[in-house]
C-alpha cells in the first residue's frame, strides 16, 4: 500500500510508473487523482488550487521522486517572488555573510529568501537539496559554491532555473561573483617573504575542489620568488585540527612562516604554537584569510586578506535580478580583497634555522 493509500479509503489509488522511467506529470496527475491542469497550478502558483488538492498533489511528487522540467521552471519564477539560497552551511562567518548580503539585496527589492541547506556532496544529499529549492516555485537561486556540496548544488539546478553562483573561483556557463582569493593569497605570500621569512608553510581549509584560489596564489608567490614548496598542511573545519597542526610546525625549527587559509585555523594554529612555548610573531609569524570580527581584536591582531562576503552576495543578487528581468548579467564580477598588515608577522628572528 502506498502513502497515498494509507489512512483513507477515499483517497486515490497509487500506480507505480515504469521502472527506468523518471515520472512525468502525468504520473502524478493519476497518482493523486486530479488532472494535469492541476498539477500544474500547484506548482507554478498560477491559480488558487483547494488545500486537500494541493496536499494529495505535494504527496504524490514526493511519492514519485518528481522533477519539474525546466519549462514548468521558467514558467513558475514569471509569478514567484522568492528566490533561494543554497548552501552547505549557515553559521560559518564567510557563508553567514554571503547570505546575509544576498538576504538584504532581494528584500529590497521585494523577494523573500528561504535557505536551502545542502548536507554533503553525495548524490542523494544533492539531489534533496535540489527537490527542495524546485518543490518552492522559486523566481531563482543564489548557490554558495565555497565547497564540493555546493559544487553538487550549482550543476542540478543551473538547467533548471535561474540560478547565480558566488565562489572564490571562476566557472564558466553561469553568472558568478567572485572574490579573487588568487591574488589576496599571493599578496599574503609575498608579504611574509618581503619580510625576510626563506619561504611560507601553507595550512590549508577544505576546498571546494581539487585546489582553491588561496593555494593557488600561495603556490604562485612562492614559485614567483624561488622559494621552496613546503608539503601542505590540511585541517578539518574542526579547529582542534589547526591547533594540532600548529603544535607540530611549532617543532619544526625550519617553520618560520606560516599563511592559514583562514583566520579561525590561524587562531588554532597560533594557540597550537603558544602552548609549546613559542610565540607569534616573534619566533613564528602567522597570517590568516577573510578578516573574521575577531581578526583585529584577538592577540596578537591578525594580519589577513579582507573578504567582504556581504558585498558578494549582494552583487550575486543583482545579477540575479537583472537575468529574471531579461537582462544580460555580467557573467564574472570579481572583488579584490585588499589584505590587512596588523601584529602577527614580522621579520624572522633568526632564532630558528
Amino acid at each position: 500500500m502506498s502513502r497515498l493509500e494509507a489512512g483513507s479509503h477515499n483517497e486515490p489509488m497509487s500506480y507505480p510508473t515504469p521502472v527506468n522511467r523518471p515520472a512525468t506529470i502525468a504520473d502524478v496527475a493519476r497518482v493523486a487523482g486530479v488532472s494535469v491542469p492541476t498539477v500544474s497550478r500547484v506548482l507554478t502558483g498560477a491559480a488558487r488550487v483547494s488545500e486537500q488538492r494541493r496536499r494529495r498533489v505535494e504527496a504524490a511528487i514526493a511519492e514519485l521522486a518528481y522533477r519539474p522540467s525546466a519549462a514548468a521552471q521558467v514558467l513558475a519564477s514569471r509569478h514567484s517572488k522568492t528566490i533561494a539560497i543554497v548552501a552547505a552551511n549557515t553559521s560559518r562567518y564567510g557563508y553567514a555573510e554571503a547570505i546575509r548580503g544576498v538576504e538584504e539585496s532581494a528584500r529590497a527589492a521585494g523577494f523573500v529568501v528561504i535557505i536551502v541547506v545542502v548536507e554533503s556532496e553525495r548524490a542523494e544529499d544533492v539531489r534533496a537539496a535540489a527537490d527542495a529549492v524546485l518543490r518552492q516555485s522559486v523566481a531563482g537561486v543564489v548557490v554558495l559554491k565555497f565547497d564540493p556540496p555546493g559544487v553538487g548544488a550549482l550543476k542540478a539546478l543551473e538547467s533548471v532555473v535561474p540560478a547565480v553562483a558566488l565562489s572564490g573561483i571562476p566557472e564558466p556557463g553561469v553568472p558568478q561573483a567572485v572574490l579573487d582569493e588568487s591574488g589576496a593569497a599571493a599578496a599574503l605570500t609575498e608579504h611574509l617573504l618581503g619580510l625576510g621569512h626563506r619561504t611560507v608553510h601553507h595550512v590549508r581549509i577544505p576546498p571546494s575542489g581539487k585546489e582553491d584560489g588561496r593555494t593557488t596564489g600561495w603556490r604562485v608567490a612562492l614559485q614567483r620568488h624561488g622559494s621552496p614548496i613546503p608539503p601542505i598542511e590540511d585541517v578539518s573545519w574542526e579547529i582542534t585540527t589547526a591547533y594540532e597542526v600548529g603544535v607540530r610546525l611549532a617543532r619544526d625549527p625550519a617553520v618560520t612562516a606560516i599563511f592559514c587559509g583562514n583566520d579561525e585555523t590561524a587562531m588554532g594554529v597560533i594557540r597550537g604554537i603558544h602552548d609549546t612555548g613559542l610565540r607569534v610573531p616573534a619566533d613564528i609569524s602567522v597570517a590568516g584569510f577573510d578578516d573574521h570580527p575577531l581578526a583585529s581584536m584577538f592577540i596578537p591582531a591578525l594580519t589577513t586578506a579582507r573578504q567582504d562576503f556581504a558585498e558578494l552576495g549582494r552583487h550575486g543578487t543583482a545579477q540575479l535580478l537583472a537575468l529574471l528581468n531579461g537582462e544580460s548579467p555580467l557573467a564574472l564580477e570579481t572583488l579584490e580583497p585588499p589584505i590587512a598588515i596588523r601584529e602577527s608577522t614580522a621579520p624572522p628572528s633568526g632564532r630558528r634555522r
